[in-house]
């Protein structure tokens, strides 16, 4: 797909942060209106930070301001920007990927983290307790959005037994790429960098050391850190807002908040992707609807017995899916009620126009 005439060419700048000749085709009637592109950096409350061929921007999003959490300006976005003495955000480009999780109000609706991610690093602490139900669920995530997992295993220095942790997320993270870090020491960095390709997004708890993580890849301390509590592991939120920015080597990074609650919201094919195990030996299974629970013939529960597969797995690999589905049944039900509340609306209008003409008569 050629670009249009009126935007001939990405230009270094946006190049490294993602921009591209398909970009610049979708970007063609609003270039011809005067807009400029720019790529999100930071949302604030009305306003955002932005990146343009020309520099930073401030801009309102009024105009682009929505009350659905999956529609809302986030940081990544591909926006057109009207420029001048009020710059403000006119319109947002497609998503080609989005990291979204489920609100925390516990309603149908998403909320997206981050936009036009290629690569998600699932920050994983080593001076903590692994918790495996976490890692999958983060990775559920990552590959129902689109983009490409990595773990990276953080504060090695810190680790009692390094290696049997390593153990621990390889048996949760088949086919992912798991990188053992170390921003005191400088191990791990390297690799990771070479790991994070495109726009990459940190994701993980407080205290797991993102802020630390972001700093070592950008080769400065741009972001602020914080000490953890030795009694728990835990750490304050030093991250309060997502933040976009570009990485020495090519690419851009954004660095989040610690996520406590991580919901799952109509994710079934990154689930599926996660337990890739238990899904093969399903097919296996004597039965095509079985429940793995105490059929005859069931492959899984006989990995179970032979000491291949963790009962622990597979409970929360249920758990998951049961998540997963009530909230795409959640989903199913608003979007369906808010037909009938159209379609309502548009039955009153047109009784009120029946008895406007009735009247006239």
């Amino acid at each position: 797909m050629q670009p249009s005439s009126d935007y001939p060419s990405p230009s270094p700048r946006l190049s490294a942060l993602g921009w591209d000749d398909a970009r610049a085709a979708q970007f063609a009637e609003h270039a011809a209106a005067g807009l400029v592109p720019a790529r999100v950096a930071r949302v604030d409350r009305g306003r955002c930070g932005t990146i343009t061929d020309a520099g930073p921007v401030r801009a309102s999003i009024n105009a682009v301001a929505s009350d659905d959490p999956e529609h809302m300006v986030c940081t990544g976005d591909w926006v057109a920007l009207r420029p001048g003495p009020e710059p403000e955000l006119v319109a947002l480009l497609p998503r080609r990927s989005a990291i979204t999780r489920a609100t925390t109000d516990r309603t149908s609706r998403q909320q997206v983290l981050a936009a036009n991610v290629d690569t998600v690093v699932i920050v994983v602490s080593l001076a903590m307790p692994i918790r495996a139900g976490r890692i999958e669920r983060l990775l559920a995530l990552a590959w129902s959005s689109g983009a490409r997992p990595v773990i990276a295993l953080t504060k090695a220095d810190l680790a009692d037994d390094p290696t049997m942790d390593l153990a621990i997320v390889e048996a949760v993270a088949a086919g992912v790429d798991i990188v053992t870090t170390s921003a005191a020491t400088g191990e791990g960095i390297d690799q990771l960098a070479q790991c994070t390709t495109g726009t990459a997004v940190l994701l993980g708890p407080s205290g797991g050391g993102k802020s630390t993580l972001a700093n070592a890849l950008l080769g400065h301390d741009l972001m602020g850190t914080n000490e953890v509590r030795r009694a728990d592991g835990k750490g304050r939120h030093t991250t309060v807002h997502r933040e976009l920015v570009p990485l020495p080597g090519g690419g851009t990074l954004i660095d989040t908040p610690g996520l406590r609650g991580i919901g799952i919201q109509d994710a079934a094919d990154g689930i599926e992707q996660v337990f890739s195990d238990i899904e093969e030996r399903a097919s296996s299974c004597s039965f095509r609807d079985c429940a793995h629970r105490s059929e005859p013939g069931c492959a899984v529960q006989e990995a179970i017995a032979a000491g291949k597969l963790d009962a622990r797995r597979l409970d929360r690999y249920r758990k998951l899916l049961r998540e997963s589905e009530w909230a795409a049944s959640r989903g199913d039900a608003r979007k369906s009620a808010k037909r009938s509340k159209e379609r309502k609306a548009i039955t009153r209008d047109i009784r009120a126009l029946y008895r406007f003409r009735d009247q006239q008569r």
